[in-house]
């Protein structure tokens, strides 16, 4: 297995099927942190939720698409990166990031995602990557600007959330720009 070195004693690696329990731990500590940023199949109540979730990552892995990577700080998993959708076909993907909240404002989630760019961009050579969040989420849509994205434009109440309808945000970058900015 790989560990990627991030900062200040923090690492990416995949998070797989046999973290299971550290997984359902780190959920019931970010769950309701998190719950309304990210997509509801993802938060997960239970050990059986968490199991799920993970086996779900590794077959979309498996077909080449989807992948979860968590990120420790120390030996706690505190949350993690993925690519929520990822077509080589199509030369696309989507990345996302979770946290829980005693791991936020340590400069975790930018690194991560930039490895995460990187590899797309230049091993895989896709040609664009986008970041989808809600209209309200300040803290994520600074994250895309971090990583050079460009605010495509807004979905009007595509966010479904506890019955109400939320607006959402669309941020790109293309490989070309991001080779540019290097």
């Amino acid at each position: 297995m790989f560990s990627l070195s991030l900062r200040d004693g923090a690492r990416l690696a995949p998070l797989e099927i046999w973290h299971v329990e550290e997984f359902a731990a780190h959920m019931a500590r970010a769950r309701e942190h998190i719950r309304p940023w990210v997509g509801a199949s993802f938060v997960t109540d239970d050990l059986d939720g968490a199991r799920a979730t993970l086996a779900r990552y590794a077959e979309r892995q498996a077909a080449d698409g989807a992948r979860l990577y968590g990120i420790w700080l120390g030996d706690a998993l505190v949350g993690g990166v993925m690519f929520t959708d990822f077509s080589a076909a199509a030369g696309s993907c989507e990345i996302g990031c979770w946290l829980e909240p005693a791991a936020e404002g340590h400069g975790l989630v930018t690194p991560a995602c930039e490895a995460l760019l990187d590899w797309a961009f230049t091993t895989r050579g896709l040609h664009r990557a986008e970041w989808h969040c809600r209209a309200d989420n300040e803290r994520s849509a600074a994250v895309a600007k971090r990583l050079g994205m460009t605010l495509e434009g807004v979905r009007r109440q595509a966010w479904p959330y506890q019955g109400f309808r939320y607006d959402k945000q669309v941020w790109a970058v293309l490989a070309q720009e991001r080779a540019a900015a290097a």
